[in-house]
């Protein structure tokens, strides 16, 4: 029988979350049992019950990681003496490396979150809601010292986190162009069209 490897660095908690934000990406969160994470394994579904309580609780550990580490990250840009469109470059080359490396996982917080129970389903809607307004902040920062144009800043927010979202569309082509081209060419465009 097949044994749950450990992601390097990591613990089989989170083995088996990797392997479930894949199959929830595919299969969607509803229709991926237990029975179905454990057969990606090969093993029998008891087994995953040592590690894990449910699907809800992978789905817990999938939304709050990829919610904590925008929220960390912005955190530390705020405390950053820079000039804001250094402090957006930072925050929007996270979210593009996000979705470059950890694609299923921020697909996942993105589309599936609704799943979540009670009471982690308010502290998730909360979370996305403060780092939004905080996102929102910092651009409102850079038209007030003219660093930027006069822009509702909800909506350079949104049209920020929806281009970064259209990664998904280059996930499933790879063919035109490599990551690191595209990372560079969303940045100039993004910040290009901000800049006063």
């Amino acid at each position: 029988m097949t044994k749950i490897i450990p992601v390097k660095n990591g613990t089989k908690k989170e083995a088996i979350t990797k392997k479930a934000s894949v199959l929830f990406k595919e299969n969607g969160f509803s229709a991926t049992s237990m029975r179905a994470i454990a057969e990606a394994f090969g093993i029998e579904a008891s087994s995953l019950y040592n590690h894990i309580n449910s699907k809800k609780e992978i789905l817990q550990e999938i939304c709050f990681k990829v919610a904590n580490l925008f929220t960390a990250n912005i955190i530390k840009v705020e405390a950053n003496d820079l000039p804001v469109i250094e402090k957006l470059e930072l925050i929007i080359r996270l979210h593009i490396h996000m979705m470059l490396q950890e694609y299923e996982s921020v697909y996942i917080s993105e589309h599936e979150w609704k799943h979540l129970p009670e009471p982690y389903l308010s502290n998730f809607k909360n979370q996305r809601k403060s780092y939004r307004k905080r996102f929102a902040d910092i651009v409102k920062q850079g038209i007030a010292n003219k660093e930027l144009k006069k822009i509702d800043p909800y909506v350079a927010v949104l049209t920020i986190l929806s281009a970064v979202g259209g990664i998904e569309s280059w996930q499933h082509s790879k063919k035109n162009i490599d990551a690191r081209s595209l990372e560079e060419n969303m940045v100039t465009i993004l910040l290009q069209g901000l800049q006063s």
